[in-house]
Order: C-alpha cells, then sequence, then structure tokens
C-alpha cells in the first residue's frame, strides 16, 4: 500500500512540474507564487505590495517646446521678436516671455496654412481696403521673412540679424516696415513686418497656454488678472482691488 501511494505521489508530482513547464508559468526555472495559487487552490502563498514612486514634480513648461522652426530660425525669432517688444525697467521683454514659443506654436498649427481662408484663384489686385491677399500661406510667408533678414543684414552690415548690434537690428527692421527692402516672394516686406509684430504682440499677452507670456508676466506687468471666472465679489468692492494673474489651467480643478 505505501509503495502504491508513493507511486501516485510520484506521479502526481511530476504531472503538476510538467504543466507548470508547459504553461509559461516558469521563469527561469522559478515558478510564479501567485499563479500557483490560483491554479491548486493554495492559501500559503504571500502577496507584496509595493509602493509606486511618487512623479517626479514638473520643472518645466511642457508649452515651451518647439513644434515648427528648426533651433537657427527660432534663434532668429527671438532675436527680432526682442527689438520689437525689447525689456526695458517694466519687466521682461519677448525673448524672456517665450514670444518666439508661442509664435512657433502658431505657424505649426492650422493658422499657420490658412486653413480657414479661401486660398485659391483667380487672383486679382487688391485694393487698400481689402487687406492682405496673398496667395503664400503664413508660415511659408514667415519662413521666407525669416530668411530676408539674414540676407539684408548681411549685405547691408556683414553679418547675421542675430549678430547685429540692437541698433542694427532696429534699422533693418524699420527697413522692412517701410517697404525698403526687396519683395518677399512678390510680397511687400511690410506684411512680413506687420505679422512678425503681431505675433509678437500675442506671444506677449495671450494665455501661458499657448506657448508665450512666461509665468503671466505679460500679464503682472499690466496688472492684468487673466482668464477668471468671476468679478463680481471685486466689483461691489468700493476700492480698487489687485488681483494676481490666473491663467486657463488654473481652472482645471474646478
Amino acid at each position: 500500500m505505501a509503495d502504491n501511494s508513493n507511486t501516485q505521489t510520484g506521479k502526481k508530482g511530476t504531472t503538476r512540474r510538467d504543466f507548470l513547464k508547459n504553461s509559461g508559468l516558469t521563469v527561469g526555472g522559478v515558478v510564479l507564487g501567485g499563479a500557483i495559487g490560483s491554479l491548486f487552490g493554495g492559501s500559503d502563498t504571500t502577496t507584496t505590495q509595493e509602493t509606486a514612486p511618487a512623479a517626479p514634480a514638473l520643472t518645466v513648461n511642457p508649452s515651451a517646446a518647439l513644434m515648427f522652426f528648426t533651433p537657427d530660425q527660432y534663434q532668429l525669432t527671438q532675436a527680432a521678436a526682442e527689438r520689437i517688444y525689447p525689456k526695458d525697467d517694466n519687466g521682461p521683454g519677448a525673448m524672456e516671455l517665450n514670444a518666439a514659443i508661442y509664435i512657433d506654436h502658431q505657424l505649426a498649427g492650422a493658422w499657420g496654412i490658412n486653413s480657414k481662408e479661401y486660398m485659391a484663384g483667380p487672383f486679382y489686385k487688391a485694393e487698400e481696403t481689402q487687406g492682405s491677399q496673398i496667395r503664400i500661406l503664413r508660415k511659408d510667408l514667415f519662413l521666407m521673412g525669416l530668411a530676408a533678414l539674414n540676407t539684408y543684414s548681411n549685405k547691408t552690415f556683414e553679418a547675421s540679424f542675430i549678430d547685429l548690434e540692437a541698433e542694427q537690428q532696429d534699422e533693418v527692421l524699420t527697413a522692412f516696415s517701410e517697404d525698403k527692402v526687396p519683395e518677399i516672394s512678390k510680397v511687400r516686406p511690410s506684411i512680413f513686418f506687420n505679422l512678425l509684430r503681431s505675433l509678437t504682440i500675442e506671444g506677449v499677452y495671450a494665455d501661458p497656454l499657448y506657448g508665450g507670456n512666461k509665468e503671466m508676466q505679460g500679464w503682472a506687468m499690466r496688472k492684468y488678472p487673466g482668464t477668471r471666472l468671476s468679478f463680481t465679489q471685486e466689483i461691489q468692492n468700493s476700492d480698487f482691488v489687485q488681483l494676481d494673474p490666473e491663467s486657463l489651467t488654473s481652472h482645471m480643478g474646478h
């Protein structure tokens, strides 16, 4: 009887080992304990719980990343935007406020390809009252304008735009604004300058969600309270109430 019992036990053990090997429940010869309990109803399995490591604190703005420009184009845009909105005693300039990041994101999106505008022919010479009637996409015009800035800078001062003195950079931009440089693919250079200027101002004062106005410093200089949901209590106050700026992301928890 003892022999029969041992034989049965041996067969049972062998069968289990074969089953575990064939079913992929072993890794490098080690049986995965959690699987054994579920298969054979064992109550002596141990369960270990590990605490997930805390997520690292976010130290950078994820919006501050290039989506369109090359690094050289980005640096050139930074330099040009800084002369349009320079740093002074009132606060930071366009470079510190990430205006060039805002411009990069706008050109990378639907606005950069004029997606909501009719861009097909026929084309006619537009009257001054009709506004811009150019055939070139904004993103392409901007890149051609940057290249024209460097070409004119090298021709006039024998140096790239970013290497010029601030006064020389102002001279170049003024020449573009007054159409005193060659046309950019049959487009007046002032149109490029106005595009650059508008985007720079937007980048300084738009919500940080769009990449510019770093840490809402553009708003702080104007004492603008940002995108608050309500001003009811402040309006009812007879005294002026100065509020710290809040961005769109400030309301994510509401």
